[in-house]
């Protein structure tokens, strides 16, 4: 029987009914159309249906979406602002560390929770942060550059004084 389930996500308040045994992906993407997400392992291990819940990346194939009730869910969806793509996916862009994009909006969610928290990371925490995350594209290498660049380019906007 379907109960009453109240998310926030992406600044949005939403309202709707759902299973409760329904899984935070399957919402996201079946109930939401949020289709950045992907569905890799259903087990949590590939990291491609990372969204960020309080700003902390989570792997939402292993989250019930009743357990997101009252937290801020951030899906890839809900980066760009006002028609300006987010630091770090701009990064991924020009460093060229996408391929398939299976993986990317997981990458870049995770990114995005190293730097909220260490806005100056090293390559090892670069490495560290993104270790449940599997490309099967690429060596790393360009997503760890792009990581780095975000970063970067972060720090100088704060210096600047502009929201990210």
């Amino acid at each position: 029987m379907k109960k009453r389930l109240k998310l926030r996500v992406n600044g949005e308040d939403i309202d709707l009914f759902a299973e409760p045994s329904r899984l935070l992906k399957d919402v996201l993407r079946e109930d939401l159309d949020l289709t950045g997400l992907k569905e890799g392992c259903s087990s949590g291990y590939c990291g491609a249906c990372t969204v960020l819940i309080d700003n902390k990346a989570v792997k939402s194939c292993l989250v019930v979406a009743r357990q997101a009730q009252g937290h801020e869910i951030t899906t890839i969806e809900g980066l760009a602002h006002d028609g300006r793509l987010h630091p770090i996916q701009q990064a991924f862009i020009d460093r060229f560390a996408v391929q398939c994009g299976y993986c990317t909006s997981g990458m870049i969610l995770a990114s995005k929770a190293l730097l909220d928290c260490n806005p100056n990371p090293t390559e090892d925490d670069v490495k560290k942060a993104l270790v449940g995350n599997l490309c099967r594209c690429t060596g790393y290498v360009k997503i760890v550059e792009a990581v780095l660049a975000a970063a970067d380019m972060m720090r100088s906007s704060a210096r600047e004084g502009e929201k990210v």
